[in-house]
């Protein structure tokens, strides 16, 4: 895999490299490793999204689901 960086982005992943003793690839790594999750959901949501506006998904209302668990005041 390789990365093309906007140039101000190299340039701040490169002095934070060098001024910690860490390579590049592992803060790129650790970049990864925080966000992928964050960006999974919010390709999910999206998804769902989309389903809920053509109407092939339904809603719930949050009294709803309070009611059905046991929740609501």
């Amino acid at each position: 895999m390789s990365l093309r960086l906007p140039a101000p982005i190299e340039d701040r992943l490169s002095a934070l490299a060098a001024l910690t003793g860490r390579s590049k690839t592992f803060y790129a790594t650790e970049a990864i490793v925080e966000h992928i999750d964050d960006l999974e959901d919010a390709h999910l949501s999206a998804a769902v999204r989309a389903r809920v506006r053509a109407g092939a998904e339904g809603r719930v209302a949050l009294s709803e689901l309070l009611e059905d668990y046991g929740l609501a005041d």
